[in-house]
């Protein structure tokens, strides 16, 4: 989720400074300071504030002001939430956690999909595959990077299970984290693109037992790289 405009750019201040704890819980702002601080409406104040409410960041009441809350109880699967913490002092924490929410999940998604993928999803996923072997020898990582998440997100869809597929794009966003913090090898790796290539044969072919094991091949391994470059 983008959020446009001003509030756009109120939300960019603010939700990184919250994500980083430089307004830790319990900071309560007020409307006016906010106004007079970054020289906007109340109604941009008012409409960023309902967007951090809405992923329990910030708590809003009359005559109380508004209210920074604890992390534990923050929606940590927004994509949005995810970028604040992998910009900040946190970014080690997320990356990790979100490397192992992906080696519990992918591994049975990609078994899944090889029973429900559609025609039109295995077409799509072998597609991708190739795109991702192409651009991978150009070293081209922008364009990897979003045939990678194109890749992740349609195995997740074509599991048939609507709880994995939401995860789409909490897969995309740590990809996506790992490019833009330097966390990728400048090009992707041979043997990681060989094993995407797997799991599209995998699903293609209904074979589950060698789609989860290649999925699981990539998902370990990302996690075990990412500890490698964190130390």
């Amino acid at each position: 989720m983008e959020i446009q405009g001003l509030p756009g750019r109120l939300l960019d201040a603010l939700g990184p400074a919250i994500a980083a704890g430089e307004l830790p819980a319990g900071t309560v702002l007020r409307i006016e300071e906010l106004e007079a601080r970054f020289g906007v409406s109340r109604t941009v104040v008012r409409d960023a504030v309902r967007v951090l409410e809405s992923m329990r960041m910030v708590s809003s009441k009359r005559r109380v002001g508004i209210t920074v809350q604890p992390k534990n109880v923050w929606d940590v699967f927004d994509p949005l939430v995810i970028r604040w913490r992998l910009a900040g002092a946190d970014r080690a924490a997320q990356l990790r956690s979100l490397g192992s929410l992906r080696v519990a999940v992918e591994p049975a998604a990609a078994a899944l999909a090889a029973h429900h993928a559609t025609p039109d999803q295995c077409r799509e996923l072998a597609a991708l595959a190739a795109e991702l072997t192409v651009t991978a020898r150009a070293a081209d990582l922008a364009a990897f990077l979003r045939h990678d998440m194109a890749f992740h997100a349609l195995v997740l869809r074509a599991s048939g299970n609507e709880m994995f597929a939401h995860l789409g794009d909490t897969v995309g966003a740590v990809l996506t984290g790992r490019t833009e913090h330097n966390l990728m090898p400048h090009q992707p790796r041979e043997y990681a693109v060989r094993l995407h290539r797997e799991v599209a044969d995998a699903v293609c072919a209904g074979v589950a037992e060698d789609a989860e094991r290649a999925m699981r091949t990539i998902v370990t391994g990302a996690l075990q790289e990412l500890d490698a470059e964190l130390g």
